[in-house]
Parts: C-alpha cells; structure tokens; sequence
C-alpha cells in the first residue's frame, strides 16, 4: 500500500486503487502517525493531538478509530493474527511502511539524496510533481499539522531552488525562466529566488534583464523590510556585471564542453534535459552517448550497463533522429551484455535489451540487425515482468512497441502495449510512461479511424504533460489535429483542404526546433500528399519540397503529376518495400496507387497483398500525424489492376 500526505490524505492500494479509511478523525490519526516518521507516538500524545480538550472517553475513541484502520489498510489479515503496518508499541502506536511508500518520506530522502549528488536532479523534479496541494491539505486546524505543513513547505521550496540550481549547473535554461519568475512572485521574500532568476535569464542570453530582477529584489528589501540583499545577490550582480567565467555550467549540454562529472551522473543530468525537446534533445543524446563510452573505458561492465540502462527517455517514432549514434548505442550495449554475461544482475540485462530494443528503430534496419532488435525487446519484457520492476516494464515495453511493426495492420496490437503502459504508469507514478501509453493509444485509435477516441488520449497527453513539464507533447498532439482536419475536410461539413493544409503547415513549423528530425523531414509533402489524395487531386509537385525518406514512395505519383508516365513507370520499378515504420501502410498505398495508375499488374499485386492485413485501417494513421484515407481503397484499387491482367 501507499500513503499520501503532500495534499488530502489518502492512501491506496498497490494497484492504485483508494483505501476507505473512514472519517477524518481516522484520516488524522493515520496522518500523525505518518508525520512520527515510524517512531511511536504515545496514546496520551495522539489524544492530546486530536482533540484540543481531550474527552474522557479519547483513549478508548482512539482504540476505535485504530481497530477500523486496520481493518481498512490489513483487510486480509487474518483474525488474532498481529497487525503489521499499524501496531501497538509500549504506550501508543506506530507506523510500519518502507519510507518510499509514503510520499513525504519519499521526498525527503531524495531532496537529501539531491544535496549530495547532482545526479538525483531527475528524481527530484519527479517528487517535486507528486505534490498534490500543501502537505496534510484536509487537516487545516490540527495544530501538529499545521506544523508539519510549514516544515515541509519550506522543504519543498528548497527542492524547487535546489532542482533549479542543479539544472543551471548543467547548462539548462529553456523553461526555468518561467518556472523561476513565478515562484519569485509568489515568494518574494527568498533571495535564493531571485538570484536562480538573474542566472536562468543570464544563461537565456537576457544580461539586461537578469540585472533589472536583481535591482528590483534590492529594491523591494530595501523599501519594504528595510534590509540590504544578501552577499549572494551583490556577488551575482558583480559577476553578471564583469562577465565572470563562474556563472558558467559544470556540465554545459549545449555547447559540448568537457564535463566535470562523472558519466552516472552526467546521463542522468542527459535524461532529465532531454524531455525538454530542441536543442536540448538533441545534445542530451550526444552526451548521453558520452557519458556510456566513459564508463566502458573504466572496463566495469555493471558500471557501463548502469550508465547504458539509464537514459530511459520514452520514444515514440520508430525512425531513429540520429542512426548513426543509435547504432553506436546498440553496439555498446551489445558488448555490455556480453561483458556481463548471461549470469549477470537480470536487472542490468533486462535495462541493456530494453536499450537494444528501443535504439533499433525498425524504420532504419533490415535483416539480422532487425530481427535482434525484435528478439531484445521480448527478452528485455520477459526479465521485467519476472523481476517485478514497474519502470523496468515501461522501459521494455517501449522497446516492444516500437518493434511492433513487422507488417501493417498492427494497430490493434500497439494499442494493447499502450494501454498497458497507462495503467502501469499511472499506478506506479512513472509520468513520461503515462503520456507514451497515451500517444501510442492516439496513434492505435486514429489507426482504425476513431478520431474521438485518439482526441481523447490526445488530451489525456497533454494534460499529463502540463504537470510534467513535456513540451514535445504538444507539438505531437497538433499533428494529430491537422490529421484529424485533413480527414474531416471531404465531408461537408468539414474545414476546407485549404484550412487543413494550413494546420499541417502550422504543426509542422512547431516540430521543424523540437530536436526530432527523424520525424520531421519529409513529414509535410507525404502530408499533403495525403490530403491531395483524399480529395482526388494529384501529388503536389513543387520541386522545392524536401521528401526525405519518403522520395522512393512519392515520385512515381509527383512524376505523374507532371505528366511525366515514362519516367514515373521507371521509378515505381525501382520502389523498394517499406521499412517496417509508423508509415509503411501509407508508403503501400502509395505503391499501390502508382500501379494502379500506370498499370503495372505485378507491382499492383504485391501491394494488395502486403496491405491485406490493414483493410480496417487508415493509410498513415498509424502515425497519428497524416492520413490518405482507407487502406482498403488502395487495395482494392491495386487488387483490380493485378486482376485485369490475370483475367
């Protein structure tokens, strides 16, 4: 079970489901036990607690409200049987849970855990969202609460400047300025606000404003408590002044500077910034990367597999950004593996296969390489589920997911893996899990064509993502808007193909900084391909357009639309299969279109063929980002050409 306090009290069981505890003098009792830290707290001491005149009758009260808690939290425990979690010691009572299955303890130890090490930064922001409101929220009057609520609230604004700090320790800036000009506001009072604004601006570039905050926090001590700042503020003004090498980062992730960390903690600083999308993203990778090789010199295999399994940052498009650093990845942690052994921690194995699994884009391999990567992801899900590990699970299942596309007309699989990625994720509070099991059930529902249903998911994202500071999610979601406008606009009621192009060209302006260009080149021209298509217009055949990876699908069709057959005919021979991707159902269709078009019966059939399985589905649904319609239209189009020729 688990137990909250940093809000209401609550307390739920391990598969997230809530405990009736009973009324709030119950709650209470519960609550000031969880404040004693495991310690005992005297019969005596809780009446008092409770009741600011304590009745006669208050011990034998108190006897009641405890007997129906255990009830509540130990339903299965069996009669005349001790209790476990909550017991009687000496003169009173005492709680018995670890410390990471209450929430305060949990936070405690990590914002402990973060002053020592830098490297607990992701840790920290992760407690940090878990705060639901001020600590033991439905207790206001109880005067041991309302002391225990100021303990930790001081606490929880440490967390925030020390989780600030340790960020622009590492380079950070994107985001923290918002962030730290809020909390600011709202606490005017603490220097140590103040001053982590001046550097997040300063870091962003903004000397002249960094300068103004600090003028304006001397200003309002000044006027208003009649205090001069603090040594920190007058030393920070000097330095931003004199342009002082000091207020430069330990580990600077934009520029590449060599890092005064070692690699376990520079890859956890790698993970935390990478959820911030752009350049952030992108250089994450690169120093992840970094940190991994720096391990593997020190030739301790468990140290390597640590630093390798670490980075766990959810992916969801099965076309690596970066091939050539995936394939590096994979063949560090191929030999991770080795090194280890197959008597190595299952943990360890299990984190390294999961990374085989999810670095080996499908969209980017064939062959062998494919099939190993298909094969980690199951071994890495197998090992997970025996070790009972919840983020272990989530991290192999990503790797699963992202090998599910050995043939279209998957969706309805995908969306099993990404429905259990929300329950596991939601249950165990593991939020960037959470918003990949949405995005992956938004792209499974717009698969099948349920638009309301992946709207659904879409907004489930983003709401998840808002709390947990995920930028990217939004830009994904907007994407799958413009798709949604695209397939809406051939009934009547719809926008015009004008207005859904102009959100495919809105979307694709947000994700041309979001650091993923594995997704973003050639997205925009496949669709409005796929909007020409859905309106019965030729492929768009502006030469100007950047097809990317998709060029081999879209020229026999942009090669028709300038009239030009002989050439589109030569080009559809050489049309390769598709790689096993989010698109290979779109790039099908196109195959199948071009031979229907030209008539080629051979090519024609094996398209049919390979799109069998997908006839319920939508062509580049799967991806939630575009869509040229029913599957089954290019089908039967492509089955009818091979046909004409057999009869």
């Amino acid at each position: 079970m688990r137990i909250d306090v940093l809000g209401p009290v609550r307390a739920l069981r391990g598969d997230g489901t809530p405990i009736a505890l009973g009324g709030p003098r119950h709650r209470e009792v519960l609550a000031r036990l969880v404040a004693a830290e495991g310690r005992m707290v005297a019969t005596d001491t809780l009446v008092a607690d409770l009741w600011p005149e304590p009745p006669a009758r208050g011990p034998g009260a108190l006897r009641t409200f405890v007997a129906a808690l255990r009830r509540a939290v130990e339903p299965d425990r069996p009669p005349r049987t001790p209790p476990r979690i909550l017991v009687t010691e000496g003169s009173g009572y005492a709680l018995r849970l670890p410390r990471e299955a209450v929430d305060a303890h949990r936070f405690q130890d990590v914002l402990e855990r973060a002053r020592r090490s830098p490297g607990e930064v992701a840790a920290l922001g992760e407690v940090l969202s878990s705060w639901r409101g001020p600590a033991y929220a439905d207790l206001p009057d109880a005067a041991w609460a309302q002391r225990e609520r100021a303990r930790l609230e001081e606490l929880r604004l440490q967390g925030i400047e020390l989780r600030a700090g340790l960020l622009l320790d590492a380079g950070a800036s994107g985001g923290l300025v918002a962030e730290l000009g809020a909390h600011s506001d709202e606490h005017p009072w603490r220097e140590a606000a103040w001053a982590l604004l001046a550097r997040a601006l300063h870091r962003d570039g903004r000397q002249a404003d960094a300068l103004a905050t600090l003028r304006r926090a001397r200003t309002m001590l000044v006027e208003q408590l009649g205090l001069d700042p603090g040594t920190e503020l007058r030393r920070l003004e000097a330095e931003i002044l004199d342009g002082s090498a000091s207020l430069e980062p330990a580990l600077d992730l934009r520029s590449g500077a060599a890092a005064r960390l070692g690699p376990r903690t520079t890859v956890e600083l790698a993970r935390t910034l990478a959820l911030a999308g752009s350049d952030a993203l992108v250089l994450s990778r690169r120093d992840r990367l970094a940190a991994a090789r720096a391990a593997e010199r020190t030739g301790d295999a468990e140290l390597t597999a640590r630093v390798v399994g670490a980075y766990d940052v959810p992916s969801i498009w099965s076309r690596a950004d970066d091939p050539e650093q995936c394939r590096a990845v994979v063949a560090l942690a191929e030999r991770t593996l080795r090194a280890l052994g197959p008597d190595g921690p299952p943990a360890l194995r299990a984190r390294l296969l999961a990374t085989v699994a999810v670095e080996s884009r499908s969209g980017d391999l064939r062959g062998a390489a494919l099939r190993a990567g298909y094969e980690a992801a199951h071994r890495a899900e197998a090992l997970a589920r025996g070790l009972g590990d919840p983020a272990l699970l989530a991290f192999a299942l990503n790797g699963v997911f992202l090998q599910s596309f050995g043939r279209p007309g998957l969706a309805l699989r995908r969306d099993a893996i990404g429905a259990e990625l929300v329950a596991l994720a939601t249950r165990h509070e593991l939020p960037t899990f959470a918003i990949l099991g949405r995005l992956i059930r938004l792209q499974s529902a717009s698969a099948v064509g349920d638009l309301a249903g992946a709207a659904g998911h879409a907004a489930a994202a983003e709401g998840v993502a808002a709390v947990h500071e995920a930028p990217l999610v939004p830009v994904l979601t907007a994407w799958f808007r413009a798709r949604a406008a695209a397939a809406r606009s051939t009934g009547p009621d719809g926008p015009s193909p004008a207005a859904a192009a102009g959100a495919y060209r809105a979307a694709d302006g947000a994700l041309r900084t979001a650091g993923m260009p594995g997704l973003h080149r050639g997205l925009l021209p496949l669709a409005l391909l796929g909007l020409r298509l859905l309106h019965g217009r030729p492929a768009p055949a502006d030469p100007q357009l950047d097809w990317g990876p998709y060029l081999p699908w879209a020229a026999p069709l942009v090669l028709l639309a300038r009239e030009r057959p002989a050439e589109a005919r030569a080009a559809l021979a050489t049309v390769p299969e598709p790689p096993y991707d989010h698109l290979q159902e779109a790039l099908w269709c196109l195959t199948a279109h071009a031979a229907a078009r030209l008539e080629e019966p051979g090519t024609a059939a094996r398209a049919a063929a390979a799109l069998r399985g997908a006839r319920t589905e939508q062509a580049g649904a799967a991806s939630g980002v575009l869509t040229l319609g029913p599957v089954e239209r290019y089908r039967a189009a492509a089955e009818a050409c091979a046909g004409r020729a057999g009869g």
